[in-house]
């Protein structure tokens, strides 16, 4: 090889290799940490599934920074979330998202807060999340979205009283007192029914309701499995309600997929109808990135999950762009975040939570789920009075 060629060779390879050095220099690594295994795993995996597209069209659409993401099981369990925290932590990541279920949340934010990095979720709705001095915590929505939901819908159908079947968990005991609260103020009958989030017999809760509370409607504030549990017994014993309600993870296409004899006209939160359609350019990325990862049409966790996850990626690669990212940049650029999402207008106050968050009502009906609450938005009309059985 004569001299002339080994320079260019050289320069070809040294070229490369600044190439390659750049493309490094440029991934930024984001922790996931998420329930894939334990009660919390559908939930976990659907959330997860928005997060994973929100990676695909960031780092398609960006043309400067590369997301790469980290994932840890955190099992569905407070300690194991804190170790998830501390392992992504050690690999360098630069924040962290993900999260379900309010226990599991406030110490995986904590120990976050402790290595100083941003947690962004939308998998934790206990309001002492955003008032107990978190300054790294961020969340995408809240119980008074949930609550406004629950009430506009149950006022809508003039429904004169209801039993409230709630979880002893710090969040879902939150959100079932603050519904309760509202209602009895708003002159409907309410009886409370707290049980312990290891059961999984709620024939004896059922009972009461049938046989003392005789209420109009049930409304169920809990998780999946619990939703489940207390739906096959209301199948068994056949209460006389016109309606029953939940909150998150119920009015979603895999929970009438998996439990079709269940689902039929039970009301739960839902950000949009299913199957839906998307108008806006953000919205269609995500559908489209969604199918092409999924083979299957997006539910409101991967919307949750996608809007979380594309509002961090992008307070990053801001504060990459300032140089700010070890300087506490991701979360002042977390605080500047003001625009429309898929569940609409995000901003972030003081405390990291959304002011704008307002839920809406979605009913499993035929296959599909339409909205019903609120009238502006509905896609149909509620099918009531209508039970699963």
């Amino acid at each position: 090889m004569n001299k002339a060629r080994m320079i260019a060779v050289a320069a070809v390879v040294a070229s490369a290799a600044a190439a390659m050095g750049a493309a490094q220099a440029d991934e930024l690594l984001v922790g996931v940490e998420i329930p894939l295994t334990g009660p919390l795993a559908r939930v976990g995996m659907g959330t997860q599934e928005g997060i994973r597209v929100a990676a695909e069209v960031f780092n398609k659409t960006n043309g400067k920074h590369t997301i790469k993401l980290v994932t840890v099981d955190d099992e569905s369990a407070p300690a194991k979330a804190v170790a998830a925290v501390e392992k992504l932590a050690s690999q360098n990541v630069v924040a962290i998202t993900g999260g379900y279920g309010s226990n599991n949340i406030a110490p995986a934010a904590d120990a976050a807060g402790k290595l100083d990095l941003v947690y962004v979720s939308s998998g934790g709705v206990d309001d002492s999340l955003v008032n107990g001095g978190r300054k790294n915590f961020f969340r995408i929505n809240n119980t008074a979205g949930y609550q406004k939901a629950l009430v506009g819908l149950l006022g809508d159908l003039n429904v004169k009283s209801v039993s409230i079947i709630h979880s002893t968990k710090e969040a879902t005991q939150g959100l079932a007192t603050a519904v309760q609260k509202t209602l009895g103020g708003k002159g409907v009958k309410v009886e409370m029914h707290a049980f312990d989030p290891a059961i999984t017999d709620f024939k004896p809760i059922i009972n009461k309701v049938k046989l003392r509370d005789r209420s109009e409607f049930i409304v169920m504030v809990g998780y999946e499995n619990d939703y489940v549990g207390i739906l096959r017994a209301a199948r068994v014993l056949k209460p006389s309600v016109k309606g029953i309600a939940g909150v998150w993870s119920l009015a979603t296409p895999k929970m009438a997929a998996d439990f079709p004899d269940l689902m039929p006209n039970v009301y739960g939160t839902a950000v949009l109808p299913y199957p839906v359609a998307f108008s806006t350019p953000d919205g269609k990325a995500f559908a489209d990135g969604y199918r092409k990862l999924y083979n299957k049409e997006p539910d409101y966790l991967g919307q949750f999950g996608y809007v979380q996850s594309m509002l961090l990626f992008e307070a990053i690669a801001r504060a990459a762009d300032k140089g700010t990212l070890k300087k506490g940049g991701v979360a002042e650029e977390m605080r500047k975040t003001d625009r429309q999402t898929l569940i609409g207008r995000v901003q972030f106050n003081a405390n990291g939570d959304n002011p704008n968050f307002t839920q809406r009502m979605g009913q499993h009906q035929g296959k599909g789920v339409s909205l019903v609450w609120p009238k502006e938005v509905a896609t149909a009309k509620p099918v009531y009075p209508g039970v699963p059985w």
